[in-house]
């Protein structure tokens, strides 16, 4: 796999210091049972990196600081890790509200039997990858029948009140592009996905999230092979909206890796760029320390949030 750093760190991004620390994003591990072309973590069904025991009662330990609003948990396939149940129970006992970013094939895996009414029970936002409402695009982009089974997990949540009014029960959407280019506009694409998705399966849903595709890892990997890597890199910098720059989720997001270390955000992560002036810190030091005002380490691919009409974990800034 080609190295994107290396082509990122050369960079005339701007300066962008932290506001007030509110959400926990915490990478439970790599394994997951699907190997999508677009994900930014190159997960997949062999890969063995997950969160120990020592690691995850720190993360508890945060939570019970006070500090923190939201704990978001992704990876791989976060559900997959033998003690994600026990830390939804602990974050919703202290009233912090829960993401689980769910590839909705998840629900159908052995041992996950029970897990769509684990997380309505807890009230637990769900955030699930549907990169477009058509079998076709789908399958190409995550792999064979993916899509029967993710439109299987939509109705399943649905029946518990996923989606629906007055419930209290989150369902949102994610949509990638399938290749170098930049969204659609947000809300033209949501009614598009509501639409279709009630039309031809009575599936409901609250939001739908555009999200760019960021020039790293597996996905970057794939452009500098093809060629188109430099191509999508001036696309991003020639869309690039300074009004963005306030909304970015790294000014009040912290992301922990499996093994505790913290990083400004997701993807600062997976190119393992340490925050700015740190010494590869970890959730222990967190705990002691204030970073509001902190300067946040930046390269090229910052120019991926903030193109366009903007992109985060919650979509469209």
């Amino acid at each position: 796999m080609h190295a994107t750093l290396p082509l990122l760190q050369d960079t005339d991004f701007p300066s962008v210091h932290r506001a007030s620390l509110e959400t926990l994003q915490v990478n439970l591990g790599y394994k997951c049972n699907l190997s999508c072309l677009h994900c930014h973590v190159n997960a997949g069904p062999t890969r063995k990196e997950m969160m120990d025991d020592d690691t995850l009662e720190l993360v508890m330990d945060m939570l019970k600081t006070g500090r923190i609003s939201t704990l978001d948990l992704t990876g791989g396939a976060p559900e997959l890790h033998e003690r994600f149940r026990d830390l939804v129970k602990v974050a919703r006992d202290l009233g912090i509200h829960v993401i689980d970013r769910c590839n909705l094939t998840i629900l159908f895996e052995p041992g996950q039997e029970t897990l769509a009414q684990f997380l309505a029970q807890h009230q637990v936002e769900v955030v699930a990858s549907m990169p477009c409402y058509s079998s076709e695009n789908v399958d190409q982009q995550r792999g064979d029948g993916v899509f029967d089974k993710s439109i299987a997990g939509l109705q399943t949540l649905n029946n518990l009140g996923y989606g629906k009014a007055d419930t209290g029960l989150v369902l949102n959407l994610v949509f990638n592009p399938q290749g170098p280019t930049l969204p659609p506009e947000q809300q033209g694409l949501q009614a598009d996905y509501k639409r279709e998705l009630n039309k031809h399966f009575d599936i409901v849903f609250n939001d739908l999230f555009v999200v760019t595709n960021m020039p790293i890892k597996r996905f970057g990997s794939t452009m500098i092979s093809k060629g188109t890597f430099h191509d999508y890199m001036q696309l991003l910098k020639d869309n690039y909206l300074e009004s963005n720059l306030e909304n970015l989720m790294c000014r009040s997001l912290v992301s922990v890796d499996w093994q505790g270390y913290i990083y400004d955000c997701d993807f600062n992560q997976q190119l393992e760029l340490d925050m700015a002036a740190e010494d590869r810190p970890h959730l222990r030091d967190l705990l002691k320390r204030e970073i509001k005002g902190k300067q946040i380490n930046v390269a090229d691919h910052c120019f991926g949030c903030t193109a366009g009409q903007g992109s985060s974990c919650g979509g469209a800034l």
